[in-house]
């Protein structure tokens, strides 16, 4: 399970409907959970997308990357994962985001804009399974 404070929730849709056409991505920080107990994100990262298809893919400039996971334990968070923008859909994980996903038991958090705003996430195990979707719970307070 993954918690998302009512800020960054809303963090995440807002910068998902600024990308306009283009998919959107960032790191997500807080508390990450393992077993029973749940990841908190309290916070998060903007990151510029610089994949060269922007529409269809999302990337991360692995420079950008370091500073921004520099900031997010300089912080005193924890990486807890990362989220991105499917402009058109689909509200899963596509193809593209399970070969590329890179950091086994992080969280990749999905915003889809294909009519009302969908937000899921799935956890990566790190293997030729892919991901587990998880439960998404929005905490009231921002």
């Amino acid at each position: 399970m993954i918690e998302l404070s009512r800020g960054v929730y809303d963090d995440i849709v807002y910068h998902a409907y600024s990308g306009g056409a283009a998919e959107i991505c960032g790191m997500l920080a807080g508390t990450r959970g393992d077993g029973d107990e749940p990841s908190v994100v309290t916070e998060t990262y903007e990151a510029e997308n610089v994949a060269e298809t922007p529409e269809i893919r999302y990337l991360i400039d692995p420079e950008e990357q370091l500073e921004l996971i520099e900031a997010v334990e300089a912080d005193g968070h924890d990486l807890v994962g990362f989220y991105h923008s499917h402009p058109t859909g689909p509200t899963h994980p596509s193809e593209t985001d399970a070969a590329r996903a890179t950091w086994p038991d992080r969280s990749y958090v999905i915003c889809a804009l294909d009519g009302y705003p969908f937000v899921g996430s799935w956890r990566w195990r790190g293997d030729d399974e892919g991901f587990d979707q998880e439960m998404v719970a929005v905490r009231g307070e921002r």
